[in-house]
């Protein structure tokens, strides 16, 4: 279908060849250079905190060397979000490190602080030792609730790792996502609020960590005229070609954030009148979240019209695959998977041209976190049951937003 409409799709502004022409004829098309550095410093006043930047080749990359700037060691227990994608959960194991999931409080969607709180004095029981770093996450561009997040950090004298990858542009109380952990990770692959093809950031403290984090993110290059290494390195420094699609993506940021919000305002005007259909919104006037995807939960006595067949289709579209691999927008079913009206929500809208998509499955049921410790309440495993992500991406037009609100309300019976 021509006109399908995507989940989120970067837009490029036009402003960005420039950036990229001038790094094409001063030959900069390697990692580092004037573009990076520009960068840098657009992200550092968009921010506008005293922390440093550095731009890296993914969110993921800021994110394991957030760890190693924290100090974690193999053997050391990291609280982490289950309510996230699993690249915020990844680096931890890349270290060596011991992931320990917490579930979600339900007005964010984010980290539960009390059951934070309880974990922690629960780990500490049961192995000894404090654990040495929280990472905390903003799902779908939504804040955490951080002044109850940092009190416990602050009780137990843990630091934060904030994982603001989906949340460029949202605040809290008035400061960007981002700054307010001891470091912080911005992503920019080609699906976020703004993108550099591929690549992410990490705020720093101060100019020491950010000094400690290139070195690392260049190999662990000493500075001699030959190559010499006394540590272990990574090749995680953004190029200057992305870098500059970047800059002049900084320049319509803010006209992406607006959009996004007015995306969901559009949808809270025009389908918060569907019964069974309720928009996830900022808690309270202290949030101000981007909405880099709106999301919507269905009740679950609402019925869809195809749900008595969304999963014997879904099956059936994963069969046959090589070595278990499933086909685009299919679904491998377990334990815990979406209540049948989404997944009929989801298909009906496939069909009509509209990609939707469930809510990040908790990684407290992810096979390859199902060792781990984890203290749950219900509330992911639910958020995860009846979520849907809707259309949201600056290519998606008033008139699609319509499209798609006409297309729910029409696979309602």
């Amino acid at each position: 279908m021509d006109n399908r409409i995507l989940l989120r799709m970067c837009k490029m502004s036009g402003y960005e060849m420039p950036f990229i022409q001038e790094a094409f004829e001063g030959e900069w098309v390697v990692p580092l250079g004037p573009n990076v550095a520009g960068f840098e410093k657009d992200l550092e006043k968009f921010l506008a905190s005293d922390k440093k930047v550095v731009a890296l080749s993914s969110g993921t990359a800021a994110l394991h060397l957030g760890l190693l700037g924290l100090g974690i060691e193999a053997g050391d227990e990291v609280m982490v979000q289950s309510m996230t994608f699993s690249a915020s959960v990844n680096p931890v194991r890349y270290v060596g490190a011991i992931p320990v999931m917490i579930d979600s409080e339900p007005y964010s969607w984010n980290m539960d602080p009390d059951m934070l709180d309880m974990a922690i004095a629960d780990r500490i029981r049961l192995t000894g030792k404090r654990p040495k770093a929280i990472i905390i996450v903003c799902l779908y561009g939504m804040p955490a609730d951080y002044t109850r997040l940092l009190e416990v950090a602050q009780k137990w004298d843990i630091p934060v790792l904030e994982d603001a990858a989906e949340a460029f542009g949202s605040s809290y109380a008035g400061q960007k996502c981002g700054t307010f952990g001891r470091y912080g990770v911005l992503s920019f692959n080609g699906n976020k609020m703004i993108t550099t093809s591929g690549g992410g950031a990490l705020v720093c403290p101060d100019d020491v960590a950010a000094k400690e984090t290139m070195y690392y993110a260049t190999q662990a290059r000493l500075g001699y005229a030959y190559y010499q290494h006394k540590d272990i390195g990574y090749n995680y420094r953004m190029s200057n070609i992305s870098a500059g699609i970047g800059r002049g993506q900084m320049m319509v940021a803010e006209e992406y954030i607006a959009h996004h919000r007015h995306r969901q305002a559009y949808y809270r005007e025009h389908l918060g009148n569907a019964a069974g259909i309720s928009l996830h919104e900022n808690p309270s006037s202290i949030y101000d979240s981007n909405f880099w995807l709106c999301t919507v939960l269905i009740d679950e006595s609402l019925r869809i019209r195809g749900e008595e067949n969304a999963y014997a289709s879904a099956i059936t579209s994963t069969v046959g695959g090589a070595g278990g691999v499933t086909g685009q927008g299919t679904s491998i079913h377990t334990d815990c998977e979406p209540n049948a009206n989404v997944e009929a929500m989801r298909l009906g809208l496939a069909q009509l041209g509209i990609e939707s998509r469930p809510l990040w499955k908790p990684m407290h049921k992810q096979p390859v976190f199902s060792d781990f410790p984890s203290y749950v309440n219900g509330v992911s495993e639910d958020l995860f049951h009846r979520g849907l992500c809707l259309p949201s991406g600056p290519y998606v037009t008033d008139k699609d937003a319509d499209r798609v609100i006409d297309a729910i309300k029409s696979l309602i019976i």
